[in-house]
Formats: C-alpha cells, sequence, structure tokens
C-alpha cells in the first residue's frame, strides 16, 4: 500500500490517530505538549515536596504548594476566556509557557518555603491556561469528529504522566536535587514558546465584548483556595468550617452569576435547567469521586502489607483504566456516545464502592484474593471516568454558541480543579470522622476505608442521574 492509500485509511479511520496525521500533527504536538507540563510537573511536585521540606524547612506552609498552585491554575485558566482583546489564543499560549518557565525558575532558587510558594502560583498560572488552552484550541485545529478524540489524547497523557513524573521526581529527591526537578521542565516550555506562533493557528477572536467578571472570579478563587486548605488540615472542626465557608463563596459565586450581564460561564451554566449545567455538574462529581484514591496508598500500606513502591504502582491503575477506556470509546458517537457517559459515572461509582468491601479488610499477609479485586476496583474508577470524559468535553462544545466556547472551553478544566479540591477535603473529612486519626491504627484504618468508598461513591451516583438528563442530539 503506498503512502497517500495509508494516510487514507487513516484518516477514514475511526482512530485517535487522526490526530497525527500531517495537516493536525503541528497542533496536536503543542496543544499535548501543554497538558504534559500540567501533568508531568503535577506528578513531579507531589513526588519532591518532602524533599524540599527536609532541605530548607517550612513545614507549616506545605499544604500551601498545592493549594496555590490549585488556586493559580484556576485563574490561569480563566484568563484564557477574559484576556484582554487583541491578544489572541496563539499569543496566550506564548505567555502561559513563558509564565511557567519563569515559576519553575522562582521555585529552583527558592531560599525559603515561601518563595517555592510563589514559584508553584506563577506556574499554576502558566499550566492552568495551557491546559484550558488545550480545550478552547480543540474547535479550531480539528474537525468535530475528532474532538472526542483530543480529549482522548490529553486522558492518555495524564496516563503516562503518573509514570514519568513521579519517576522524575524521584530521581531529583535526594538532598538539594529537588532543584533541578523545577528546572528540567523548563527547556521543554520554552520550545514550547517559540515554536506556538510557527505551529498553532492564528484564530478570530469571536468573544462578546464584556468587562471582567471581578466578584465572581474572586468567590471561585476564595473558594478554591479554602477546600484546598481543608483537605490538608487535620482537624476535622477546621477542616468541615473551610469546606462550608467555600461552599457559602461559590453559591455567591453561582447566585451572582446568575444575575450579572458580566458572565463567568456561558449563559446557562448556572442553570440546572439547561443542559450545559448538567453537563458541568456531571463533570464536577465524577472528578470529585476519583480523588478519593489518594488514600488508596496508605490503605493498601496498612491493611494489605503492599510494600510502599507497589502501592504507588497499584494506585497508576486508575490513570490506566482512565487511559484505556478513553481510547476505547473515543470514536464513539450518537447514543453510543451518550450511553458511555451514563455508564461511565455507573463503573465509576459501583467500582468506589466496591472498594469499600475489599480494601476495607485486614489483610496483613497481601492474600491476592483480596488484593486482586482491590486493584480491580482502581481499575475500574479510572476507566467509568474515562468512558465518557471525552464525550463529555465534545458536548460542551457543542451546546453553547461560539461567541462563548472560549469562557465554555476555560471552565472545563477549572470544573476538574474545583471538583477535585472539594473531592479532596470531602475525603479528608470522612476518613478522619471514620477514625483514621482518631482512634487510628488498624481498627481507625478499617473504619475510614470502609466508610471513605461507600459515602464517595455517592456523587458517582448523583452523576449517573445527571447525565441520564443530558441531551443525547449533543453526543452525535
Amino acid at each position: 500500500m503506498s503512502n497517500i492509500d495509508q494516510t487514507a485509511a487513516v484518516s477514514n479511520s475511526s482512530s485517535v490517530f487522526r490526530l497525527f496525521l500531517p495537516e493536525h500533527l503541528p497542533a496536536t504536538l503543542m496543544l499535548a505538549g501543554g497538558v504534559t507540563l500540567y501533568a508531568v510537573e503535577s506528578y513531579i511536585m507531589a513526588t519532591i515536596a518532602p524533599s524540599i521540606v527536609r532541605d530548607i524547612g517550612g513545614l507549616a506552609l506545605f499544604s500551601w504548594v498545592t493549594s496555590l498552585f490549585v488556586a493559580a491554575a484556576v485563574l490561569g485558566s480563566i484568563f484564557v476566556a477574559m484576556r484582554p482583546r487583541g491578544i489572541g489564543l496563539r499569543s496566550v499560549y506564548v505567555i502561559a509557557a513563558l509564565v511557567f518557565g519563569v515559576g519553575s525558575l522562582i521555585a529552583a532558587a527558592a531560599p525559603s518555603m515561601l518563595v517555592v510558594l510563589i514559584g508553584r502560583a506563577v506556574q499554576g498560572l502558566g499550566t492552568g491556561a495551557l491546559a484550558a488552552l488545550g480545550y478552547a484550541f480543540i474547535r479550531f485545529v480539528y474537525p468535530e469528529p475528532l474532538w472526542p478524540k483530543a480529549s482522548t489524547l490529553y486522558a492518555a497523557i495524564w496516563g503516562v504522566a503518573t509514570v514519568i513524573g513521579p519517576t522524575l521526581g524521584g530521581f531529583f529527591s535526594s538532598g538539594h536535587a529537588w532543584r533541578y526537578a523545577f528546572i528540567v521542565l523548563v527547556p521543554f516550555g520554552l520550545l514550547m514558546a517559540f515554536l506556538a506562533p510557527r505551529l498553532l493557528p492564528e484564530v478570530e477572536d469571536d468573544r462578546e465584548q464584556e468587562q471582567t467578571p471581578v466578584a465572581q472570579i474572586g468567590l471561585l478563587l476564595a473558594a478554591v483556595l479554602m477546600v484546598s486548605a481543608a483537605g490538608a488540615i487535620e482537624a476535622t472542626a477546621t477542616k468541615v468550617a473551610l469546606i462550608a465557608a467555600s461552599v457559602v463563596a461559590v453559591a455567591g459565586m453561582i447566585f451572582i452569576e446568575g444575575r450579572s450581564p458580566n458572565r463567568l460561564l456561558p449563559s446557562g451554566a448556572v442553570s440546572l435547567s439547561q443542559p450545559i449545567s448538567r453537563v458541568y455538574l456531571a463533570m464536577f462529581a465524577v472528578t470529585v469521586v476519583l480523588v478519593s484514591d489518594v488514600f488508596i496508598p496508605y490503605f493498601l500500606q496498612t491493611l494489605h502489607g503492599v510494600p510502599a513502591i507497589v502501592s504507588g504502582y497499584l494506585v497508576a491503575l486508575v490513570a490506566l483504566g482512565w487511559t484505556f477506556a478513553a481510547f476505547l470509546s473515543g470514536s464513539w458517537a450518537g447514543g453510543r456516545a451518550y450511553w458511555a457517559i451514563v455508564l461511565g459515572a455507573l463503573i465509576e461509582a459501583a467500582a468506589t464502592a466496591c472498594l469499600a468491601v475489599f480494601l476495607a479488610k485486614d489483610n496483613p499477609d497481601g492474600h491476592m484474593l483480596l488484593i486482586v479485586p482491590a486493584a480491580i476496583g482502581m481499575l475500574m474508577m479510572g476507566f467509568g471516568i474515562g468512558l465518557g470524559w471525552a464525550h463529555l468535553v465534545a458536548m460542551v462544545l457543542r451546546l453553547v454558541a461560539d461567541n462563548e466556547k472560549d469562557k465554555a472551553s476555560a471552565a472545563i478544566p477549572t470544573m476538574s480543579s474545583l471538583g477535585g479540591a472539594f473531592g479532596a477535603a470531602f475525603a479528608g473529612v470522612i476518613a478522619n470522622g471514620a477514625g483514621l486519626v482518631d482512634p487510628g491504627g488498624l481498627s481507625g484504618a478499617l473504619s475510614a476505608a470502609h466508610w471513605l468508598y461507600l459515602l464517595m461513591a455517592l456523587p458517582g451516583v448523583l452523576a449517573v442521574g445527571v447525565s441520564l438528563t443530558l441531551p443525547r442530539r449533543a453526543s452525535f
């Protein structure tokens, strides 16, 4: 078969590899590169954070390493939609890649944890914008049938990052070497900034002229900061108070958003009578469920006698499941895409509830009859969200008008970040309330594992109900 025939065969197939055909390859490399920076950096930081504290101190500020990064990433994604007139998406990409590099260098040179936090916040601004740009550019660089496949590629990147990030972080985790973990990705960011004007298309700014919704942005950032801080605080009373305050902030943002002419989100996004709001709610709910995986390594080590390194690889099954399901369902359309969303939420909820049975067991000898079902549950947690996520993304882009697609795209990583922050905080409240710390030990871990995964399945049930109300026509 000739090269032309091979290209035609690939272009006519329902394959994610269509993203790598010559007409799409430059943009695919750039957009995938932005997501790669975000994903790999997140896992690198999770690995080297203890090394930073050991080297320069700042344990009291430890929780803010992630909290500020998440809040800044939300602000970065908002900037994509709220950028000043005259700044195109391609220019935003260049700015974001450079900002990421600056933040990385600040963190690398930090003499104290406070300066590390500044660097992380700057990094977050850049990576948040890069993540949002991946969705914002989809409609400009790919035909509509490829929109879910682009989201599938992003899922695959996150899956690969679960291996690359900790590996790089572990390589730089001794002594002062953590500084090089920040530097290692800087050349990649600079290369992306250089190539963006050459490989990404210049697109028309079709947004409506609006003033910046300062009140909504402020309330949303306050909510993210408070709930992220709650996720890292052990005192249950303080954790609950911060979560409650963040819920109030989100409610205030929704109230203002529904009545203000200057909107942060696309039209109808805060009204459950509109399908776009239910798509975002489904995204939020499935993300809340997923982040309960943060406790899995602890329960594997404490209850099942699994070595730390093995527990890390086992929890990576969640990302592997997401990646596999994304490739499996990426070519589905119409009714199949609709049912991928519904069944995906159901599978995620069921798999999470199964962990309440198989993970919450006293198994010090590590019997495979318990570990294998638990591992399958981890895999299926990721599989569930991966089955429908790309179709939720495509549905967002199809449900809104062209002049609001930048807002709609920017809201996707915002909802993901918000769901992750709330999920981590809820998981902490449930685990601590169920006895993880008091009484602690084996009995506390058993109780915490049981109630954590039983209750964290409930947002998944909510996602199933919401998904059943989504319009099937928007899945085509």
